[in-house]
């Protein structure tokens, strides 16, 4: 009987607590040229020995001390890391219906029945291995795949995260003259989401949705946007509408990152006392992450050096947030991110405007 080399390969592991069975099928097996067979006549270290080498077959006796073969297909079972079937073939001197119904319930693929056929035991191995060769092949084969669309899902996800982060450096650049704050601000804006106790993924929305928060800038005219000197109240009306463009441009999508971006789009310049806009609402009735995104975006406006502006100093940022507690910002989130000041500054420093002195 011919055999590949893929299938005379094969891991093999032989149980069974006769010595005589052990030494008949292991010359069987060396003489039809299997390379890598080991046996035990002790069925407890079965377990032990198949996670360490993966067997692709295990001949198991079914009547042995300690534990039985039923018992030792139920630790298998319990064993095995990936959840795959375990090759087991039963060997047994018992024909009963009982006792293979029993060993199928546990997990068996097929039998050898004692005393051995040398023709029966190849053609069964044969027949098991081939089974298990061709699963190991799919199995190899779909976590090939599984990588490739893990690879591409996280190409994807980076060119999606690119996209956004230019969306919001779009904006900037028309009023900013670096893409740093967008940066610095989102990344403020993260951390200081995980401080009231968001998730790692809120958190990581928050960080690749806040970059859009001026994205309607786009869509203010130039001699409005750029206006040296203070807006008349028709300009400043006009501004405003930034948020609303914003939240436009940026709604209409289901994923929770979109909607996130145009939350903020809309909500980052509402106030707690309610004195904000577009639609004045005050406390609780501005989303969580617009609150969050506020006071990033105006420390960060205020620690930067503008063509119209010094940059103000940490102490002095900081003391005008505290100022506008209850007012301006919400009190709690104000505490919080004075408390999170040294992971904020650590982030500041990280991402400084090139010409900064620091």
């Amino acid at each position: 009987m011919e055999m590949t080399n893929a299938i005379l390969n094969a891991k093999i592991l032989i149980v069974d607590d006769q010595p005589p069975n052990v030494l008949l099928l292991e010359k069987m097996l060396s003489n039809q040229g299997f390379s890598f067979v080991h046996s035990t006549t002790d069925p407890r270290p079965v377990v032990d020995m198949y996670l360490q080498h993966h067997y692709d077959l295990i001949l198991l006796d079914i009547t042995m001390p300690f534990m039985n073969g039923y018992e030792v297909m139920a630790a298998l079972n319990e064993a095995e890391e990936e959840q795959t079937y375990v090759p087991v073939l039963v060997l047994t001197a018992q024909t009963d219906r009982d006792t293979r119904i029993k060993s199928l319930e546990h997990g068996a693929k097929d039998f050898l029945t004692k005393p051995f056929d040398r023709l029966e035991v190849l053609t069964r191995i044969r027949n098991m291995l081939e089974v298990r060769l061709l699963h190991n092949q799919v199995r190899d084969q779909n976590k090939i795949l599984e990588e490739k669309v893990r690879e591409r899902t996280q190409e994807l996800n980076n060119t999606r995260m690119e996209v956004i982060q230019r969306l919001g450096r779009a904006a900037e650049y028309r009023d900013n003259e670096t893409g740093l704050h967008i940066i610095r601000m989102s990344k403020y804006s993260q951390r200081l989401a995980s401080a009231t106790g968001m998730s790692d993924i809120e958190a990581e929305d928050i960080l690749n949705a806040s970059p859009m928060h001026d994205i309607g800038k786009i869509g203010i005219p130039d001699s409005i946007l750029l206006k040296p000197g203070k807006l008349d109240p028709e300009q400043w009306n006009i501004m405003q509408t930034h948020t609303t463009i914003g939240a436009e441009i940026l709604s209409g999508h289901t994923s929770s990152l979109m909607k996130m971006a145009s939350e903020i789009a809309l909500a980052h310049h509402e106030k707690w006392d309610g004195s904000g806009y577009p639609k004045q609402l005050s406390g609780d009735e501005i989303p969580l992450t617009a609150r969050i995104v506020a006071i990033a975006d105006v420390f960060d406006a205020l620690t930067t050096e503008r063509p119209y502006k010094k940059a103000w100093t940490v102490e002095d940022s900081l003391k005008l947030l505290h100022e506008q507690k209850g007012m301006h910002f919400q009190a709690d989130l104000v505490d919080l991110f004075t408390d999170i000041l040294d992971d904020i500054l650590d982030i500041r420093q990280r991402h400084m405007e090139p010409d900064a002195d620091g």
